[in-house]
């Protein structure tokens, strides 16, 4: 009954991930592409490495489960 109950969670998480994806996209906020995010462009490679995306999905993902952990209580 719990592994079902997480499953459907899991699952409206990764459509509500996805739905802001989306708006995110249609916003013309690129998540990988944000000032500070650091890109290295060499003869045959091209590196990116998302700092400033990292930070904030960290925020937000904390925020997040701090909410819903403290809704589960």
């Amino acid at each position: 009954m719990e592994l079902g109950r997480l499953l459907i969670y899991f699952g409206l998480a990764l459509i509500v991930a996805g739905i802001v994806l989306l708006l995110l996209g249609r916003a013309d906020i690129h998540l990988g592409r944000l000032p500070g995010d650091i890109t290295y462009h060499g003869k045959n490679t091209t590196v990116y490495f998302p700092l400033v995306t990292s930070i904030l999905l960290s925020v937000v993902l904390t925020l997040v489960l701090y909410i819903v952990g403290r809704w589960r209580r």
